[in-house]
C-alpha cells in the first residue's frame, strides 16, 4: 500500500512539475533537513501543546456530555438535535468570536481545536450508551449503583468499542481545528509555518509539513484503529 502511494506520488510530481510539487525523495530529504533546524522545534512544540490540550478538553467534555445525555432519555431527545445543528455549523465562522474571547495565543487555538472534536465525541458516546444492553443497566440499578458507579462499572466498559470510534474521529478533527487556528491568527506553530510557506510559495516547506502531518495523522489513526478492532473483538 505504501509502495503504491509512493509510486502515485512520484507520477503526480512528474506530471505537475516542480512549480507545485516535489518528488518523494526531494520531500523526504528536505524534511530531514527541516527536522535538524533549531527554528523548527519551537513551532512543533507550540502545535503539540495546543493540540494536546485541545484533545484532552474535547475528550473529557465530549465523554461527559455523551454519558449525561445517554443516561437521560428526555435530555438526549431535547439536546441531541441541538448538538447535531451545532456540528453542522462551519467552525471557521466562529473563529473571530474565539479571537475576541481568548485573544491571539494558545488559548484561541485550543478552543478552536476543542470545538472541532468535542461534538463528534459526544454524539458517538451518546449513541454508544443508548446501545448498551438494557439488562446491564437493570442489573446496575438492582445492585443500587449510583450514577458514577453505573458509568464507570457498566456503561463505560460496555460502550467502549463504539466510544473509541468517536475518539478516532474526534482526534482527527481536533488536529484539523488546531492547525486551522494556527493558520489564520498565530505567529507560531506548524499551521503558521504552512500558511507562511503558502504566502511565499515555498513548495519545499509546504510539502515537508504536509508530509509530516500526514505521517503523524496516519500513524495515530492506524494505532487507534488497531486498538478499536481489539476492543470490538473483546466485546
Amino acid at each position: 500500500m505504501i509502495a503504491l502511494l509512493l509510486v502515485l506520488w512520484q507520477a503526480l510530481a512528474w506530471m505537475v512539475g516542480d512549480v507545485a510539487m516535489r518528488t518523494p525523495l526531494q520531500t523526504m530529504t528536505f524534511t530531514a533537513n527541516l527536522l535538524t533546524s533549531p527554528s523548527f522545534w519551537p513551532h512543533l512544540a507550540e502545535t503539540g501543546r495546543a493540540f494536546g490540550l485541545a484533545l484532552l478538553l474535547a475528550v473529557v467534555i465530549g465523554l461527559a456530555i455523551g454519558f449525561l445525555l445517554g443516561i437521560n432519555r428526555f435530555a438526549s431527545d431535547v439536546l441531541e438535535p441541538v448538538l447535531v445543528a451545532l456540528y453542522s455549523i462551519p467552525k471557521i465562522t466562529l473563529y473571530p468570536i474565539l479571537l475576541l474571547m481568548f485573544g491571539l495565543g494558545v488559548a484561541a487555538k485550543v478552543a478552536f481545536g476543542t470545538i472541532h472534536g468535542v461534538i463528534p465525541i459526544a454524539l458517538f458516546t451518546l449513541a454508544a450508551v443508548r446501545n448498551v444492553r438494557p439488562v446491564f443497566v437493570k442489573t446496575g440499578r438492582v445492585m443500587g449503583l449510583g450514577t458514577g458507579r453505573m458509568i464507570s462499572g457498566i456503561l463505560l466498559p460496555a460502550a467502549m468499542p463504539e466510544i473509541f470510534t468517536g475518539l478516532r474521529v474526534g482526534f482527527s478533527l481536533t488536529l484539523i481545528g488546531t492547525l486551522l487556528g494556527e493558520m489564520f491568527a498565530s505567529q507560531r506553530g506548524l499551521g503558521f509555518m504552512l500558511m507562511n510557506a503558502i504566502g511565499l510559495h515555498n513548495v519545499d516547506v509546504i510539502m515537508a509539513l504536509t508530509f509530516l502531518l500526514v505521517l503523524f495523522a496516519g500513524s495515530a489513526s492506524g494505532l487507534l484503529l488497531f486498538l478499536n478492532r481489539r476492543l470490538y473483538q473483546r466485546a
